[in-house]
């Protein structure tokens, strides 16, 4: 059973205030507009960006996407591809791209955990904050949906609550670090995209995903009208990552990139047709880099 932990109001308060002190402070450059001469000699200040698109430290959170699970052998982590950490000069991830690869192996941590859902977030942020990173990213959300039914999926209200919850956790730790969002990936594109193959097919009968990969090959209304739903599960979700990190001067989400990223077999594990291959999280770390260093937020 899990047991959810929200913090008081007046920490959320507190952490809110202390956000806007800091943006009206950064974008206003101080100094009352009238202490500096006549109206007809002043010119409009320019706001100055909170976001920096260079950060020099990176840790992550997640599940098992962010670990790497199943890309380099069966059934193992394999953090060095991660999309967000890894040194592999295959994937160049995120933090290659923004420290060097001497950088990332100094200043990146990977704190997802396989198997994690959006009510372990919190967890991982608070361990996170310790480490004091400039960019911490946050890729979770698939197992909330990929559960055993549609009914065991995480609802939407505690999806909100947690995510809510783990960024209140990092705020009142580190108020000035900036937050990366990644969307949830297109479940039922996964399953279009994997059960062409014999293999897939019966890996996933073991278990992987039922909620939306069950009678992968059953074209049904009852398997049709179940897969819609973890879909609309998933859509939803996204929708509560844009507008919960919205919210926060210091946050992206991709406006999800990765939800309408159009995947192939390529970007698949052979292992099991549903975590991302060494080339699919290359895919993940060039979309994630586009975000964090775009001038402006993605739409």
């Amino acid at each position: 059973m899990r047991i959810r932990s929200h913090r008081p109001r007046a920490v959320l308060a507190v952490v809110a205030a202390a956000l806007l002190g800091v943006a009206g402070c950064d974008a206003s450059g101080g100094g009352s507009p009238s202490s500096h001469g006549s109206a007809g000699s002043r010119t409009s200040a320019k706001p100055v960006s909170l976001w920096n698109r260079s950060p020099r430290s990176v840790a992550a959170v997640g599940d098992s996407i962010t670990r790497g699970f199943d890309a380099c052998t069966v059934l193992s982590d394999c953090p060095e591809v991660s999309w967000a950490t890894g040194t592999d000069t295959g994937v160049r991830s995120l933090a290659v791209r923004l420290l060097g690869r001497e950088g990332a192996a100094e200043r990146s941590w990977n704190y997802a955990v396989t198997g994690a859902r959006m009510a372990d977030l919190p967890g991982q942020m608070a361990r996170a904050a310790g480490r004091e990173p400039e960019l911490v990213t946050v890729m979770v959300g698939a197992n909330d949906a990929c559960r055993s039914s549609v009914s065991a999926m995480t609802s939407v209200a505690a999806f909100r609550a947690d995510f809510q919850d783990a960024m209140a956790t990092l705020r009142a730790e580190l108020p000035r670090t900036q937050v990366y969002v990644s969307s949830v990936p297109d479940l039922k594109r996964l399953w279009s995209e994997g059960r062409g193959n014999a293999l897939g097919r019966q890996i996933w009968k073991l278990g992987i995903c039922p909620s939306m990969l069950a009678d992968a090959d059953s074209l049904g209304t009852r398997a049709t009208l179940r897969r819609a739903k973890v879909q609309d599960r998933v859509e939803q979700y996204n929708a509560v990552l844009g507008d919960v990190c919205a919210k926060d001067p210091r946050c992206r989400f991709d406006g999800g990139a990765v939800f309408g990223f159009r995947f192939g077999t390529d970007q698949l594990s052979h292992w099991d047709w549903f975590h991302p291959s060494k080339d699919g999280q290359a895919r993940l770390a060039e979309l994630a880099y586009r975000v964090v260093t775009a001038r402006r937020p993605a739409g």
